[in-house]
């Protein structure tokens, strides 16, 4: 994974739920490529940002044995836009799990940096593959390609043990 749309993990309970954060910054290339005079996050990287966020609670379920794949975006809709100075809040959680894969809900919200104030961005339904499971005899070898080292530093940055 060569960008992670994520900062920081500040809960996780193994199996079920997972909260990450995503500081929105003006330093932040992306934000200056689109039309117009606001900055403003592209829905489609908010909802990488859930993918990573959801996909990360998907494979520490397994401890990061499997391959983990996006497979579907089954909902996602949005309320507001995130722009400069506001941090994204990514809550992701298990509602499926199986050896083929995982079905995952989120719900996304927006904080206000002066006052604090949290409201709500979205939501992002989505389902994940376990890759070797589901490969129709393909092989991808022992390596974890999903989870690499960006991930790794991430958990641990976020104070979790990665096996």
């Amino acid at each position: 994974m060569r960008w992670l749309w994520i900062d920081r993990i500040v809960e996780l309970t193994p199996n079920e739920r997972l909260v990450a954060i995503k500081n929105v910054t003006m330093a932040e290339e992306h934000l200056h490529d689109g039309a117009g005079a606001l900055p403003i996050m592209p829905a489609s990287l908010v909802v990488e940002g859930m993918a990573q966020s959801a996909g990360l609670l998907v494979g520490h379920a397994s401890g990061f044995k499997e391959k983990v794949l996006l497979a579907k975006i089954q909902k996602a809709s949005f309320e507001r836009e995130a722009i400069p100075g506001t941090t994204i809040r990514y809550d992701a959680r298990i509602t499926r799990m199986d050896a083929q894969g995982a079905a995952t809900e989120g719900t996304i919200e927006l904080i206000e940096p002066q006052s604090g104030e949290v409201s709500p961005m979205g939501r992002v339904d989505l389902l994940f593959s376990h890759l070797d499971q589901n490969s129709a005899g393909a092989e991808f070898g022992e390596s974890n390609f999903v989870f690499g080292e960006a991930f790794d530093t991430l958990l641990r940055l976020s104070g979790i043990e990665t096996p």
